[in-house]
């Protein structure tokens, strides 16, 4: 029996955010086997890793949204994974960035970001996301800082320990609704 999911595809200046599939798990083992992953839940056996990457996917069925494989242009090796996500648990919707080993400093999680952003607010009808950073994570919540987000308080789970709550501005503190208004 075969199902199919649509999910939408979005672009910005560099970057393609696409639907994950199988395709992407060499480079989504490899990330959650690593320190990288350590502020994201691992890290994890490949068995976990495709365990993580199903979540990922079934996401999507089950709150229609969730997180993109990031591709540079003319690629369509997997550099990371951004999006929505807002699993059993979570205060509310988050945008939430993992990069893949050799991906980061290049800017993609914060255009990513922005782009992801863009969708929850025009196509979703969000009026207000969140990112969750562990306290540790300075990358992260530069991240946050540079698409505007603010320290909002913090938040204590269950599995992952204490984070901190990036609120980002809504969308009339925004410019306009188009992506270069987060860059």
């Amino acid at each position: 029996m075969s199902y199919t999911l649509t999910i939408p595809t979005l672009e910005t200046d560099r970057l393609i955010l696409r639907a994950p599939g199988r395709q992407d798990f060499g480079p989504f083992a490899e990330f959650y086997a690593s320190p990288r992953a350590d502020f994201v839940g691992g890290p994890l056996t490949a068995e976990g890793a495709w365990r993580m990457l199903a979540m990922e996917i079934g996401h999507w069925t089950l709150k229609g949204f969730g997180r993109w494989t990031v591709t540079v242009k003319g690629s369509d090796k997997a550099v990371g994974m951004v999006g929505l996500f807002e699993p059993e648990g979570w205060p509310e919707p988050e945008i939430g960035w993992d990069l893949f080993n050799g991906h980061e400093g290049k800017g993609y999680a914060t255009e990513a970001g922005a782009a992801a952003r863009t969708y929850a607010y025009t196509v979703l009808g969000l009026h207000t996301v969140i990112s969750l950073v562990k306290p540790a994570n300075v990358g992260s919540a530069r991240v946050a800082q540079r698409l505007g987000a603010r320290h909002d308080g913090d938040f204590v789970h269950e599995r992952h320990g204490p984070m901190q709550i990036w609120r980002h501005p809504g969308p009339d503190d925004l410019t306009d609704g188009g992506m270069e208004a987060y860059a």
